[in-house]
């Protein structure tokens, strides 16, 4: 049993023990090209971390890690099937939930691990910030958290050769055999200003991939997706040490 999991601890020990920080891993449940589980951002949500609270926690940080919400924001997906939508009108009001729990009972620091692009928590904590003053309220988007560059060959956002490898070390039980993988072939936006970053608009999934992924997966690893694991969960973990450690009435310098 860890004592940094909300979901192995008892209330004999937890009633002794004040933490600092928590963790609210956040993921979604939908297609991930043709190889890789519904589940997917849900497990990396849970296992990266886990990983990064132990870390933080044997450096001497009192974090404590909340179950996984499994639902994420699917709204361009209404036509794939079975990926289930949590509008972000619903992720406010059970942040809110979460967050006047944590108010209560003074625990007034919170990071969401956010482990999908269609999340953006920024509105709903700006929205939290004044109801909850005391509150830091923080968001990671742990795919963003290293350079990607460095570990993979080929770009993509979804179930592409990053995710692929990752769960190749994750939960290699669940990845099809390589001769079912899709190529993750994404088409492009004809409109030149979308394609230069500043306007955007949401993604039809059913009308830029055949096989729902976003990047080609295929020389993806598992020996990369350790590397990668490892670098994250690391540079997550020291984070969570620093806010853990962190005043909040004395931030900025």
């Amino acid at each position: 049993m860890r004592p940094y999991i909300l979901a192995e601890s008892h209330w004999s020990t937890l009633k002794e023990v004040k933490f600092d920080l928590a963790v609210l891993p956040w993921g979604a449940t939908e297609a991930h090209n043709l190889h890789l589980p519904y589940s997917s951002d849900i497990l990396e949500a849970d296992l990266i971390s886990e990983e990064a609270a132990r870390i933080a926690w044997e450096k001497g940080g009192k974090v404590i890690v909340l179950p996984t919400i499994p639902y994420g924001v699917n709204t361009g997906q209404v036509d794939i099937y079975l990926d289930i939508n949590m509008n972000p009108s619903t992720q406010f009001a059970v942040l809110k939930d979460v967050v006047e729990v944590l108010h209560r009972q003074e625990i007034h620091k919170l990071m969401i691990v956010n482990s999908h692009g269609g999340n953006d928590f920024r509105p709903l904590i700006r929205e939290l910030g004044l109801k909850y003053p005391r509150m830091f309220i923080s968001s990671a988007n742990w795919y963003q958290s290293v350079d990607r560059k460095n570990y993979f060959e080929n770009s993509g956002d979804h179930a592409e050769e990053m995710e692929t490898s990752l769960m190749l070390y994750l939960k290699p039980e669940l990845v099809l055999p390589k001769e079912k993988w899709g190529k993750g072939k994404e088409k492009k936006i004809r409109i030149k200003a979308f394609r230069e970053g500043w306007l955007w608009a949401e993604r039809r999934w059913s009308k830029i991939s055949e096989d729902t992924g976003a990047g080609d997966p295929r020389k993806a690893s598992r020996e990369k997706g350790e590397r990668y694991f490892r670098d994250v969960t690391r540079k997550l973990g020291e984070a969570m040490y620093d806010l853990c450690k962190a005043d909040i009435d004395n931030l900025y310098e």
